[in-house]
């Protein structure tokens, strides 16, 4: 009975052992079966995705610089900014000699012996007058903390290396691991330094993120999927000027090796190499020829100014002057200067040093299209006057466009006149009478009273205080006081003196009909000259003609745009037209009939009144080729002190191109070989 019952015991232990085994084997079977399927998705459905990324986790782009365009004058022959290559030492460090815990790297005097090694070579083929490199300098350009790129970048050591240097590196490469010769391109401008503040200049990426638009490219960096248009800290762009507004044509692509690095952020290998793509060649409206005679021009009539005796007296403090001139038909503007200039080879390096800033910090803006003082003693007139005499033409299109006037009408000017409650007085320049006068007439003398009875009086009493507005309404027409549409960055409006409140309607209306209420650019007189020229269209100011890629093909060409146009009776052009006759002597024997109007703004600056000198002009007279805007801050008249530019500046151009359409130049050729 016993032993049965063991046996059955025995027998139950060995079924309940089996049932164990055939579980712990079922459950086996599930985990391995569970194990090959999950294996075999990741070895043909997320394989290819997974290696997909795993190569783009170890593979890096390391950017290689674009190759700037070249910025030609209207020529295409001359170059006005252009790159030239030089050949940089770059090192790629392949170990980590980064601090370890707050402690130098064990691997330390490993890298301070290429560091001193490399001092030797640059001293032994030192440059003459080059700065020289430290041991020290070397050590933080290696950057051995990665403070400044990633592990696996290479590191600039020194640009510009001598041929001597190029060829011991070449020679020696293996004695430097990680060392590569890299051909880059520094900008070099003409250094006849041709409409430098028109054409612009470079500063380096980290240091130009002031800008907006490399505010955004920065953002736009992080998301940056193709690595062509990502941009390097070191990397050179357009600061100002033309070099900024045409930043993105001008360009190019970078290029980039495509480097396989380690888990540790080192390299391992370079897996591939794609070259840079070279930026569109722009071919600039500048002329140089016209814009060395205007800038000479100017520097010669200052220096003429302090020297000789105006109206009885010197002008030791005209500093400056600004002329742009602008092809009537096309827009084209062959030459803008503001003057004193500089040489902008001064950024080359992508800085500037405290002694050179402060030698052009009043000069390196483009007074053309923006206002700035000569120097900071707040005691001299800025680049942007009031026009003075100038507006004169307007205002009589005005007053015959509001019907106060007729190209028939006399006026009787009697030198002043009176306005307001308390009989204000205002008289014409040394308080000329001219008696009987014609719209025309009244031009052409350049008398106040009549604008401001005419015209300045008239608006009030037919509009009242909403006559600033009706006054504003043709100014902005005549592209006064609103962007000109010229295709430079920063450009300023000028300003609007007739909408400061301090001062009644009538009087703010009185004064600008005459020229003292509106303060403009030299493109704005530009272009407003212009206008007059070729009867109410307003041309868009255009300093670009054409793009080429690195062959020489065009890849676009601009077209002359009209912004706009004013619908005036053509009886009304031909009256202000006549009357843009003013005596000028600077232009006398001036082989052309020509339309032109001086101009002289009185302003108070420094506790002062000051006279500037305007001038606008356009030749021929009845088929206008090119209009010319001058002003001469603080010069005195302007038939004085800005006409005489003007004068050299038509000359130019009839030269280069012929106010008549046959360049003079080689009518003088022809003369020449017979």
């Amino acid at each position: 009975m016993n032993n049965h019952s063991k046996e059955k015991d025995e027998l139950t232990d060995k079924r309940r052992f089996s049932y164990r085994m055939n579980v712990f084997f079922f459950a086996s079977f599930i985990i391995f079966s569970v194990i090959i399927v999950r294996l075999a998705f990741l070895q043909f459905v997320e394989g290819p995705e997974l290696s997909q990324e795993e190569a783009s986790n170890i593979t890096k782009d390391v950017p290689l610089a674009p190759v700037r365009g070249t910025i030609y004058d209207s020529t295409g022959e001359v170059k006005l900014a252009y790159s030239k290559p030089i050949q940089s030492l770059y090192l790629t460090l392949y170990k980590n000699y980064g601090d370890v815990d707050g402690k130098p790297n064990p691997n330390i005097a490993e890298v301070e012996d290429i560091a001193t090694r490399l001092h030797d070579v640059f001293e032994q083929y030192k440059k003459k007058d080059s700065e020289a490199l430290t041991v020290d300098n070397i050590l933080e350009a290696m950057d051995l903390n990665s403070r400044k790129a990633n592990g696996f970048m290479p590191r600039l050591i020194k640009s510009d290396l001598s041929d001597e240097e190029v060829a011991y590196f070449l020679q020696h490469k293996d004695e430097f691991k990680g060392i590569q010769i890299v051909e880059e391109s520094v900008r070099y401008y003409d250094p006849d330094t041709v409409a430098v503040q028109t054409i612009g200049y470079l500063k380096k990426f980290k240091s130009s993120k002031s800008l907006k638009k490399y505010q955004e490219i920065d953002e736009a960096n992080k998301k940056q999927t193709d690595p062509g248009l990502v941009y390097t800290e070191n990397e050179f762009v357009g600061f100002d000027g033309l070099e900024l507004q045409y930043q993105d044509v001008l360009r190019g692509k970078s290029g980039y090796n495509s480097v396989d690095v380690d888990l540790r952020n080192l390299p391992e290998g370079v897996a591939g190499s794609t070259p840079p793509q070279k930026g569109y060649d722009l071919i600039s409206t500048i002329n140089k020829n016209v814009q060395v005679k205007t800038e000479q021009a100017i520097l010669d009539q200052l220096s003429w100014l302090h020297t000789h005796q105006v109206s009885g007296k010197l002008h030791p403090n005209a500093k400056t002057g600004f002329a742009v001139a602008m092809e009537v038909d096309t827009g084209k503007i062959v030459a803008a200067a503001s003057m004193p200039d500089y040489d902008t080879n001064v950024w080359r390096t992508g800085g500037i040093s405290t002694e050179d800033y402060d030698r052009i910090k009043y000069i390196y803006q483009n007074g053309t299209i923006r206002g700035f003082p000569p120097d900071d003693s707040g005691k001299r007139a800025e680049s942007v006057v009031l026009l003075g005499s100038t507006i004169k033409p307007l205002s009589v299109l005005i007053g015959l466009k509001e019907g106060f006037f007729t190209t028939n009408s006399v006026y009787s000017d009697r030198g002043s006149t009176t306005f307001g409650g308390d009989n204000r007085r205002v008289q014409n320049s040394s308080g000329h009478v001219y008696g009987l006068l014609t719209p025309h007439d009244a031009i052409r003398h350049s008398s106040n009273v009549f604008m401001i009875d005419e015209i300045g009086k008239k608006l009030y009493s037919k509009y009242g205080a909403k006559g600033i507005g009706v006054w504003d309404k043709y100014m902005e027409q005549f592209g006064l006081g609103v962007s000109t549409g010229v295709d430079l960055p920063n450009e300023k409006y000028g300003l609007k003196e007739y909408e400061n409140e301090l001062e009644s309607s009538l009087t703010r209306l009185v004064y600008a009909s005459f020229g003292q209420q509106g303060k403009y650019t030299t493109m704005q007189l530009a272009q407003y000259a212009t206008m007059l020229a070729n009867k109410g269209k307003r041309m868009q100011p255009q300093l670009v003609s054409e793009f080429r890629d690195s062959e020489g093909n065009v890849v676009e060409k601009m077209k002359p745009k009209v912004l706009s146009t004013v619908d005036f009776n053509d009886a009304y052009w031909n009256e202000v037209q006549r009357g843009m006759a003013t005596e000028v002597t600077a232009f006398s024997g001036f082989p052309y009939d020509f339309a032109r109007k001086t101009g002289t703004s009185t302003q108070l600056v420094g506790g002062k009144l000051v006279d500037n000198g305007v001038f606008i002009a356009y030749a021929p007279r009845n088929n206008p080729k090119l209009a010319v805007a001058v002003v001469i801050p603080e010069g005195g008249f302007g038939s004085n002190s800005a006409a005489p530019v003007a004068r050299a500046i038509f000359d130019a151009y009839d030269e280069e191109f012929g106010l008549d359409g046959v360049p003079k130049k080689d009518k003088n050729k022809e003369s020449d070989t017979q």
